[in-house]
This record gives C-alpha cells, structure tokens and sequence, in this order.
C-alpha cells in the first residue's frame, strides 16, 4: 500500500474541495496516482465542488434553534447558489439535520462544526457530497452560537436572516421574542455602546470630523462634532439605545426595564444571506 503523506491529502483536497479522508481514501486506492484519485473521487461526484469553486453561493438557508432547555441557541448559514435548491426537500431536510447536531454537541466554531460526525462522516464530507448531488456550490458560510440563562431564535419569513439572543434571566419568551426580531429588523452592531470596538469607534469620529470639515466648521469644534455624532451613531446602532420597533416612543432599554428591572441581554446574533 502506498505511503500517504499527509501534505499530499492536503493538495489533493485543494485540487478537488473533497474531505480529507475521502481524499486519502482516494490517494491509498489510487496507488499516491493524482490523476486515478481525482477520477476515483469524480465518481462519487466530488470533483464538483472543484468545478464549482468559482460560482457565487448567495442562495440557502439561514437557520435559527435553540435546546429545549433554552440555555443554548445556534444560527447556520448554508449556501448554495440557486433559490431552486435552497427550497429543496433534501437541501431543508440537510440543514436540519446540521442543526440538531450542533445543539446536541455545541461546536465552537465552523471548523469544530465541520468535523463533526453526521452519518458516519464528517459534515464537511456530507457537504461534499450534497455538492455531487446537487451540481452546486454549497458551503458552510456561517456559524455562531449563545449560551445563557435564557435563549431565543428567531427565523425571518424566506428563511434568508435568523438572530439568536441571551438574556440573564427565564421566564421572558415573548420580550425574548420581540427583541430577538428588533436584532432582525434593525441590525446594531452592539448590545450597548460599551460593546462596540475601539476601532468602529475611531473611524465613526473620523468620518464626522470629515464631515463636518467639508461643511467648512472650524478645525477647533470638529472634535465636539464628531463626538456628538458619534452619540447618534449609538442611538442607532445598539440595541439598548435604538427606538424600540413595536413602540418607537421608547427605547429597547426602557422597554426591558418596563420587564423586569434586572433583566440584561446577554449578546445576541444576526446572519443573512449574501453577506
């Protein structure tokens, strides 16, 4: 039996965008021969997602689910390049599946996801697969989770944008529900100012020193300026300071303290397709 190197997995995984050990499975039975292992994996339709690796995957599913304790809550984004197979029985079918692996095993990451088992093979080589089968690029384009005393998903009608959010305590389903779709409806990039970075920060000040430049203020007030747009900027971008969607007369903060006066949102999470 030929010796496989582990760099030579690695390049015919490149070449071919098949799993790693289908690929050394290829490579073992191919004899090390690149070429008799490409065919080998052509066959089981893996040589599509090579072929495919060019095309736009802006299509899929965005999907939202939390445990049935609720203390854990995941959002998948599967891609994939047509609506036609985006609403496939199979590809919907898939996309679950993935789900419930993730909530009973709760990976960290997209890689720790990828590798998995899920029918006796990893889910990146279940993929693969569904590429052979559906002659489409298809991609695990997104993966986030949040643990918490309590957790809610929300799933946007199209199944094209999901949120995930925490919150420090039970017993809140429906302002859990109505803030998971105010993360939906108006993307912050925060749950409070202290949680946007340094860096947004920075170029928000900027880009209102900018600003008020061209609008010919004096260098010595841009500073004041760009701090009172920055102010704004917060306002509008997260969650606890935007206007609350079902009732714009308050904000989110106002209306979790109406609630309960103690309960916190932990983090939240928002994916969407062609993003």
């Amino acid at each position: 039996m030929a010796n496989i190197t582990a760099a030579e997995v690695n390049k015919l995984r490149k070449m071919t965008g098949a799993g790693m050990m289908d690929c050394k499975r290829a490579l073992v039975e191919a004899e090390g021969d690149f070429e008799k292992a490409i065919d080998i994996l052509r066959k089981k339709g893996q040589k599509v997602a090579s072929k495919r690796a060019d095309k736009e995957a802006n299509e899929g599913i965005v999907l939202a689910k939390t445990t049935e304790d609720n203390k854990f809550a995941a959002v998948l984004k599967l891609s994939c390049e047509t609506d036609f197979v985006a609403k496939n029985d199979d590809f919907v079918s898939f996309t679950n599946g993935i789900m419930d692996i993730i909530l009973s095993e709760k990976p960290k990451d997209v890689a720790a996801l990828n590798n998995l088992m899920m029918n006796d093979r990893t889910v990146e080589e279940n993929v693969t697969e569904m590429v052979g089968k559906t002659g489409e690029k298809m991609e695990l384009a997104g993966y986030d989770y949040i643990e918490a005393e309590s957790t809610y998903a929300y799933n946007h009608m199209g199944s094209k944008l999901a949120t995930i959010l925490g919150f420090t305590k039970g017993g809140f389903d429906d302002a859990g529900h109505q803030l998971a779709m105010q993360v939906a409806a108006m993307s912050p990039v925060a749950v409070d100012k202290d949680g946007v970075s340094q860096d947004v920060i920075d170029k928000e000040i900027e880009i209102g020193k900018d600003q008020a430049r061209q609008e010919g203020k004096p260098e010595v007030i841009l500073e004041k300026i760009a701090l009172g747009k920055l102010n704004k900027f917060f306002k509008e971008n997260t969650l606890l300071n935007q206007d609350f969607v079902r009732d714009t007369k308050k904000s989110v903060s106002q209306f979790l303290k109406e609630t309960d006066v103690d309960l916190k949102v932990t983090s939240f999470k928002r994916l969407v397709l062609g993003v």
